[in-house]
């Protein structure tokens, strides 16, 4: 979906638009984010586009089911996604000095809203730092290759506890505090 700036100031000066789509962004997520999107179900979007003092407020509610990779494993993981958007999109960048810094506020440049790529952005920010599938997060073993293995850190801290060993060059210091060995 695009709505042109212009457009929607002068037709939806009094009354908001509404609207109640499914839009189909999986190509464009996975050309934009192929390593953090591995699918994507239509995306629902409901919501209105108001006018005011000149502002464009686009308020949506958003809910799709998405498939990324596990953070550990890169299994693929399912993450429903359902949250609340709201953006301000203004045509003059002096504009965003009237919005607080926790408003998102968007230059349109062009005449150009368009509602799709802000969606899909919107999407991808749902997307947590560490995602585990079911049976990860349930204990299960951790990856381990030639020569590798992931570990968690509790484990890291206890092998490295183990394997701590004094460099021979200093070993001989060890003797000039004989009563400092256990500390």
């Amino acid at each position: 979906m695009k709505w042109s700036l212009t457009e929607l100031r002068k037709n939806y000066r009094n009354e908001p638009l509404s609207f109640d789509e499914t839009l189909n962004l999986k190509a464009d997520l996975m050309e934009r984010y192929g390593d953090d999107v591995l699918d994507l179900s239509p995306v629902h979007a409901q919501g209105m586009v108001s006018v005011v003092d000149g502002d464009v407020v686009v308020d949506a509610q958003v809910t799709a089911d998405l498939t990324v990779p596990s953070s550990r494993s890169l299994a693929p993981v399912d993450l429903p996604v359902d949250f609340k958007m709201t953006e301000f999109y203004v045509s003059d960048p002096a504009a965003t000095q009237r919005f607080e810094k926790t408003d998102v506020v968007m230059v349109v440049k062009d005449d150009q809203i368009d509602f799709d790529k802000a969606v899909g952005d919107n999407i991808i920010l749902q997307i947590p730092m560490h995602i585990l599938s079911k049976a990860e997060e349930q204990g299960e073993k951790m990856p381990t290759g030639n020569d590798w293995e992931v570990v968690s850190e509790a484990d890291l801290e206890k092998v490295e506890k183990e394997n701590q060993s004094v460099d021979p060059r200093l070993a001989k210091l060890k003797d000039f505090f004989p009563d400092q060995d256990d500390q």
